[in-house]
């Protein structure tokens, strides 16, 4: 079994894979501030729970955004799992190249879910990940991450909403009856999920004239993306685990 790790700026998400099943996933919130220890003794617990030992996990993998928990976090899984993780970064074999004009600045979970929608789906392919964070990543036909769009995700449009304005209310995030609001929260509810959907079409929409591609696969994965992929007809394939294969097929590559 291999442990993989995605350390997003709201969660912590781990899956645990046996072969190329993914036979678990749990969450912790990367906010809040942990030692190393209560980070490795968290994570054995919740293996346990799933009746994982620490000896059957036979290596991990991680991809982070969020530095300043790196130092806790690895020396967490090296010491309670004896299984020191293999980062994404510079120098990890991923199968595709980046071909932007900065490749160190694009961030390894991005990486990860091109790599991922590539190997899964061929090219030319178009990521979306609705994270907090909305971004679009281009992977051409011969593997090379090309291009990408970064948004607001819809929770911090949302968390702007209600901590900007002195009289809106937190509001979950949901799609209304109808986007014909006639009060504050369906009215708030509609803004969000509509105007996301709408920026949705337009970025991908524009992508796919730039690239001369209409055609085009279109993958999202993200949290939120369910919501968005089941209202607007430019995403043909919604994949939840799209990140965890990423990492899972990073680690395969660089054990091999």
């Amino acid at each position: 079994m291999i442990l993989v790790i995605d350390v997003g700026n709201t969660n912590i998400t781990f899956g645990v894979y046996e072969g190329k099943k993914l036979v678990t996933t749990f969450r912790m919130m990367s906010k809040l501030p942990h030692t190393s220890d209560e980070y490795g003794m968290s994570i054995r617990q919740l293996l346990m729970f799933d009746g994982i030992s620490k000896e059957q996990i036979e290596g991990t993998i991680l991809a982070s955004v969020v530095p300043n928990i790196m130092h806790s976090l690895v020396g967490g899984i090296t010491r309670y799992l004896g299984t020191p993780p293999l980062i994404v970064g510079a120098g990890t074999k991923t199968g595709i190249r980046i071909i932007t004009e900065s490749p160190k600045e694009i961030g390894p979970d991005r990486i990860v879910d091109a790599v991922a929608a590539y190997e899964k789906y061929g090219g030319p392919v178009l990521v979306l990940d609705f994270g907090t964070a909305t971004t679009y990543d281009y992977v051409t036909a011969d593997g090379c991450f090309a291009a990408g769009i970064t948004a607001p995700g819809i929770r911090i449009s949302a968390k702007a909403l209600w901590e900007d304005t002195a009289r809106l209310p937190v509001v979950e995030i949901k799609k209304p009856k109808s986007i014909l609001a006639q009060e504050t929260i369906s009215s708030m509810q509609a803004g969000l999920v509509y105007g996301q959907i709408g920026q949705t079409e337009y970025i991908v929409n524009a992508v796919k004239r730039e690239t001369g591609l209409p055609d085009m696969k279109v993958v999202a994965t993200g949290g939120l993306g369910r919501i968005i992929a089941d209202e607007t007809d430019v995403i043909d394939i919604y994949d939840a685990a799209l990140t965890m294969e990423g990492l899972r097929y990073i680690y395969e590559k660089n054990r091999r």
